[in-house]
């Protein structure tokens, strides 16, 4: 199952299928690998442009919950947090925020024939600081898969932006590859453990959500009446989970994430996007124990040629570095998945209903509706 913690690098879940990154030709494998890191250096990889009609801005937040000790480092009495947030901006214009630091790419990337900046000159379109446009606007909150840098969730949360909605991508300390902080701090992973508990992890991240929620319910910019929240893998689990524990959460979608535990009842708004592996005769069975006890509207989809890492940034940044995909298409993938999002939130927070959850859809003949 792709959300179960064992010492994996980075690379394993980039790949999923397992492929391996060097790319051999005629001239041989040393060759072949100066070839490829020539072609990314020269490249500049970019995420597809937001789809809404508003400019986006962004900026992130450096939060710190002195109540509670950091569960993964046992040197830290509090728990020290990353926060990104997009929203609609009252006018385009200003300098576009960096992806990722050289320090984040570099782990990202660290086994890959691929330099290790690659990714901090990814192109996005939220500018930096720009003003928001609008006061109490619906909130969508986001976690990240396990060991991924909230930036994987980018360009999933511009596109929500764009549409109206203020986003927030949590990053977990010391569950991530890499989180760097204001004061120029890079964390590791210390979570990374052979045989980690999967239910610890969902539960530090809803304490983490709580957490953020609480601090941003008071900056005034968030319709308290209208949050939803989208995860993947063990953010999708988790968020899931928040359902269960936080009224002020109305509704979640899971992308493709094992859930840990088991999800027992519930009434709330679900949706469930997931690689072929979450088909009801799929490996990964806590889709369909969990299925049974969602007793609120819920909807369960998988997609066609679509790998673990084909619903967030690395969609379509692999292919542009060089490294293998999915046989869907890094850009079909992420359009079939911001499609489905934007549905759904807009239809649980703003009333908007949309033919895309009455079935099969001729636009998207790669979806396939489950019950």
């Amino acid at each position: 199952m792709k959300n179960t913690l064992v010492v994996a690098a980075l690379s394993t879940v980039l790949l999923a299928s397992g492929a391996a990154p060097a790319m051999a030709d005629a001239a041989g494998p040393a060759a072949a690998r100066t070839e490829a890191a020539a072609r990314t250096e020269a490249a500049k990889p970019a995420l597809p442009e937001p789809t809404g009609d508003r400019p986006v801005g962004t900026t992130a937040l450096h939060l710190v919950d002195t109540s509670r000790p950091d569960p993964w480092n046992p040197e830290a009495d509090q728990r020290e947090l990353m926060v990104s947030l997009w929203y609609p901006a009252t006018k385009p214009g200003g300098r576009r925020a960096p992806y990722m630091t050289k320090e984040e790419s570099a782990a990202v990337l660290k086994n890959f024939d691929v330099p290790p900046g690659a990714l901090v000159k990814t192109r996005t379109y939220a500018r930096l600081s720009a003003l928001p446009k609008g006061r109490r606007l619906p909130l969508v909150l986001m976690s990240p898969g396990f060991s991924f840098p909230r930036a994987t969730l980018t360009s999933l949360a511009e596109d929500l932006a764009s549409r109206g909605y203020l986003v927030a991508a949590v990053e977990h300390t010391y569950e991530s590859v890499a989180t760097t902080f204001p004061d120029g701090r890079t964390t590791s992973c210390l979570a990374c453990v052979k045989g980690q508990d999967g239910a610890k992890v969902s539960s530090v991240r809803v304490a983490d959500l709580r957490f953020v929620l609480d601090e941003l319910a008071g900056r005034g910019l968030v319709d308290r009446s209208r949050i939803a929240a989208v995860g993947h893998s063990m953010g999708g689990n988790s968020l899931v989970h928040s359902l269960l524990t936080d009224a002020r959460v109305k509704a979640a979608v899971n992308l493709d994430g094992t859930f840990q535990p088991v999800v027992t009842k519930l009434d709330k708004p679900v949706l469930m996007v997931g690689t072929a592996e979450h088909a009801p005769e799929g490996r990964d069975t806590t889709w369909k124990r969990s299925w049974a006890n969602l007793k609120g509207w819920k909807r369960w989809i998988t997609v066609t040629g679509a790998d673990h890492a084909a619903f967030v940034d690395y969609a379509v940044l692999r292919p542009q570095l060089g490294i293998p995909g999915s046989t869907i298409g890094g850009e079909r993938a992420l359009q079939i998945t911001r499609s489905y999002v934007a549905a759904f939130v807009d239809k649980h927070l703003k009333g908007k209903d949309g033919p895309l959850f009455d079935g099969p859809s001729k636009s998207y003949p790669e979806v396939r509706f489950w019950k």
